[in-house]
């Protein structure tokens, strides 16, 4: 079975660091939305409790909360972060996604 989402070297240790600065938090929440100029965009939160029918995934000691209505948007993206010289960020690769909009920050599932 393929994992929901798994998480780069990079990306879980941004994590841990930006989690050890919040105590309350026990992972991070991930989902879409509706949104952006390509239809949907991905969410991203603390998550200070497991919500109703969320999937948990634990991926190089890192907890990831996964909205119940993203899982089928979500199976096989590896999230990852990126750092250049003007800029930081989370990033989503999905292999799901059929589009994406010119400026990265959202997608399209047909």
């Amino acid at each position: 079975m393929t994992q929901i989402i798994s998480l780069s070297d990079r990306a879980a240790e941004r994590i841990k660091e930006i989690m050890s600065k919040d105590q309350k938090s026990l992972g991070v929440r991930v989902g879409v939305k509706s949104g952006g100029c390509a239809g949907m965009e991905y969410v991203m939160e603390y998550a200070k409790e497991k919500n109703l029918n969320e999937e948990l995934i634990e991926d190089k000691g890192v907890k990831v909360f996964i909205d119940p209505k993203a899982v089928m948007y979500l199976l096989g993206t590896q999230m990852d972060y990126k750092k250049d010289k003007f800029s930081s960020s989370f990033v989503f690769n999905n292999p799901n996604e059929t589009e994406r909009c010119g400026c990265g920050e959202s997608f399209k599932i047909d």
